[in-house]
Formats: C-alpha cells, structure tokens, sequence
C-alpha cells in the first residue's frame, strides 16, 4: 500500500522540436535592392568575393537631339519619341534595373522641357536616379542611343531636384530665312491675280511656282541618315565660334555667320541630284530667292520691334490650342524676344530669333514666329498682334514649320545660387563645344537642306493669304472675321 505522504515525482514531457526558421535557412549569393547593387562570383579558392556595390544617384543628364523622325520628346505610347529611346538607352546602359524598366516613376524622372514633333534640341535636361558608376557612364549610354541624340555629360544633383520644377527660363531658336521677311518672295496667289490689270502687276511665284515646287521622292515623311566620313567637322578648342564664320570672312562679326562643310544624307537622295549640299538646278530649288532683299538694318529694327509685342505677361491663348483664354496656364511671361543675328547655312541666309521665356505652350513659338512673319509681309497690321494678345479676342494665327525650332538651353539660376557651395553648376558651360558641333553638323545641316529639297518655308508662305487666315485683314481697326460674324448675328437679329 502506497504511502499517501511520499511525494510522487513526474517527469514532464520532453518539448517538442522546433522547426527551422526558413528565413535563416536562405541563403542568397545576390542581394538587390532600390539603392544597392550587390553580386557575388565565385573564387578559384571556392570561396565567395563581393563585387563592387553600387548605389542609384540624383543627377541631372545635359544631351540634345535632332527632332526628324520622331513625334516629339515627351513618350508617348505607340509613337516613336526622343523619351522613349532615352529610357531604353538607360536600361541597356545599366543606369535603371530590370524591375524598374517602363516606370519612369519609380526612379523620378523628369524633362526640363517638351518640344513638337520634327523640333530639336541642344541643350535639354532630364533628371532622375540612376547606376551611374563605374566610370564610363556617358559612353555606356551614347553606345546605346541613335546618332540623333547625343549625352554630353551629367551632375550629382540634390535629393528634391526636378528638372521640370527647378528651371527658371528656356531659351528657344527659331531659323527663319531671310528670303520669307521679304514681301515679294514667294506671294500668295491671290496677291497675284489681284495685282492683274493694275499698273504694278505681280507675275507669279519665280523661285517654285505660285504653289511650290514638290520634289519627287522627298515630300511627306522625313527620315534621318548619318553618312560616315561626311560628318567629319573640326571644332577648334580656343574659339568659340568655332566651324562658324561670318559672311565676309571675319568671324569676329557676331551678326552674320556661316556654316560649312555640313552635308547629312537622307534616304531616298538618289532620286534628287544633291552636289555639295545644293539640289541640282534642273531638279528645281524651291528656296532659291531671286530678288535683291536683305536683312539690312532697316528690316532689322522693324522685325525686332515686331518681336518686342510679345515681351511681358501676356494672354497667349490665341497662340495655342486646347487652352481657353479664362485658363490661367494661357497667361505667360516672355523676358526677351530677338533678332539680331543671320547665319547662312549651306549658301542659305537664316534669321536667328531667340525667345526666352519661363514656359511655353503647345505650337506658342511656332504661331508668335507666324503671325510676325505675316506681318513683316504686309499681310496683317503691326496692331494685330496687340489684338490678338487680348483676353476677349479670339483668332486664328498662322503656324511656322517646326523645322527650323530648336531648344537651346534650359537655366536653373535659382537653383545654382541656393546650392552653389555644395553642389555643381548647372549649365551648359562645360558642354559648349561639343554642343556646338552637334549643332553645326546635325541641326543647322538638316534646317538647311530640308528647306532647299523640299521647300516647306517656301510653301507655308504662299499659305499666308486673307482667304486661309481671315482673322489677318483688319477692316476698320476691326478683324475681319468678327466684323462678318457681328453682322450676321445682327442680320439674324432683325
């Protein structure tokens, strides 16, 4: 019998086994992350070594571009744009990863400013966070990219910068040739049967026809050809107009220039005889000009004080599309707005005009360019363009071919005063030479020769006529157009 009062000891049962924790038990040879990279190879030893890491910087990348071909810079789905081919420069450059490839969100991109279609660019800037290292970044991404675009170089940038956001000023160029300042070069058709009986008659247009010449082979789509050795341009380092003279051969004279030895091929050249970067004259040269105008100081000061309308806060909302005038995106700030110098360009005479500006709209310089073109012709009154800038006007002003715009720089001074003790400048300083070659041998070179093939000023300028710009007759110190309507309404009325 048991004795109640002896303990009975009971041993508990064992615990039970714990299960391996899974997370310890992973092993990985390759580590990637949003701000590392991290890969491992295996030694002759067997053992592991560690691969340089290397982290995503915020930098600012400078690069410009010439616009044929594409449909403008911003991407834009299913249509062939300078953004689109940037972003998979980067990728197969190494600078976005896998993971984040097509999500320009994810690594904060962003553009200083958009262009049209056929528009090009010198001094773009877009920001972002990308593998720039190692060393060899810029080639790593020109080997990737089409001759058209070309990355002049980057700078380490601050966490919070935005390419969009950080820039002051955008400073545009448009090309005009000098030959459509003249009001007796390439007229209008109803000019010409105006003047018929009268003791000043106007005989049609001399240089192609009064409708223009169409080349075979060249109108329509324009593609982009690089043609080995004939690229091939000397950039001197201690000039700064270097490859670029004036036209009596003193490059000392700021306000005439000119450009040579500058000769890209397009496809389909064989169809049309091009010696030396001029059309053969039996093939027809649509901007070939056969008067005596010039861009004299006289013509100078007129254009200029033209130009000097749009200086100031104004409502653009007449030259634009899709913004009304009571949206506040239709009033802009232009700081300056000039002519003063002209370049010749394969044998061609071009104005430069240089607008600059905080911001511009859809098409705003193609149309500001436009309508002082009409009236440098005597197609519209100098006080149009006051009327045209009113808030409660509405009109139709012509638009200029995108050929001949460019972006020229994008400036970021507030920006660089903040930060000038920590961080570099931003600016195209450094890049000034090579951007000047890209320039000369792809942008002034396509202006030029899209013009003498296909003649595309010549013809928008036969466009410039009251019957297809009605708003252009003031009858009255009244548009003419709203003078039509105004009856109407009151005609109805009655």
């Amino acid at each position: 019998m048991e004795n109640p009062n002896t303990e009975t000891t009971i041993n508990p049962p064992p615990p039970p086994e714990q299960e391996p924790d899974s997370k310890k038990l992973k092993m990985s040879t390759t580590t990637t992350s949003d701000d590392e990279h991290t890969t491992t190879a295996a030694a002759a030893t067997g053992e592991e070594t560690k691969k340089p890491r290397y982290k995503r910087r915020k930098v600012a990348i400078f690069f410009a571009y010439c616009g044929v071909g594409y449909q403008g810079m911003q991407k834009n789905p299913g249509a062939k744009t300078i953004e689109g081919d940037l972003e998979e420069g980067l990728y197969h450059a190494g600078a976005v990863p896998e993971h984040d490839r097509n999500k320009p969100q994810r690594y904060d991109w962003a553009r200083s400013a958009r262009t049209d279609k056929g528009v090009s660019a010198v001094g773009q800037v877009v920001s972002g966070r990308f593998y720039v290292d190692p060393p060899g970044f810029v080639d790593r991404l020109n080997a990737n990219l089409s001759p058209q675009i070309r990355i002049f170089g980057y700078k380490r940038v601050t966490g919070s910068f935005n390419a969009k956001k950080f820039c002051d000023r955008r400073r545009y160029v448009y090309l005009i040739p000098v030959f459509a300042l003249d009001p007796n070069s390439h007229p209008n058709r109803e000019s010409v049967m105006a003047s018929l009986g009268s003791g000043n008659e106007l005989f049609k247009c001399h240089e192609c026809s009064e409708r223009g010449c169409k080349v075979v082979g060249l109108m329509g789509k324009r593609s982009y050809e690089l043609s080995g050795s004939r690229f091939d341009l000397d950039i001197s380092s201690n000039t700064e107009n270097a490859g670029i003279s004036s036209a009596n051969g003193n490059a000392s004279d700021p306000s005439s220039e000119q450009i040579g030895e500058i000769k890209p091929e397009y496809e389909n050249a064989e169809s049309n005889k091009v010696q030396d970067g001029v059309l053969d004259s039996n093939e027809g040269n649509a901007a070939k000009d056969t008067t005596n105008f010039s861009y004299a100081e006289n013509e100078k000061e007129r254009f200029n004080r033209i130009l000097n309308y749009y200086v100031g806060t104004h409502n653009f909302h007449n030259f634009t599309t899709r913004t009304k005038a009571v949206d506040p995106a239709a009033w802009r700030f232009i700081i300056s707005f000039n002519a003063d110098t002209v370049v010749t360009v394969e044998g061609m005479e071009f104005v430069k005009c240089e607008v600059v500006g905080q911001s511009f709209m859809l098409h705003q310089i193609r149309k500001l360019i436009g309508l002082a073109v009409a009236v440098m012709r005597n197609c519209a009154p100098e006080s149009l363009i006051e009327k045209a800038l009113q808030k409660d006007v509405n009109m139709t002003v012509p638009t200029a071919p995108e050929v001949g715009l460019y972006l020229d720089e994008c400036f970021f001074t507030s920006y660089n005063q903040k930060w000038k003790d920590t961080h570099e400048e931003l600016s195209m300083k450094e890049y000034e030479q090579e951007a000047l070659a890209f320039k000369m041998k792809h942008i002034y070179a396509h202006i030029a020769l899209t013009e003498q093939k296909e003649g595309v000023v010549a013809l928008w300028l036969h466009s410039l006529n009251h019957r297809n710009y009605p708003d252009l007759e003031v009858v009255n110190d009244e548009i003419a157009s709203n003078k039509i309507s105004t009856e109407a309404e009151n005609c109805n009325a009655e």
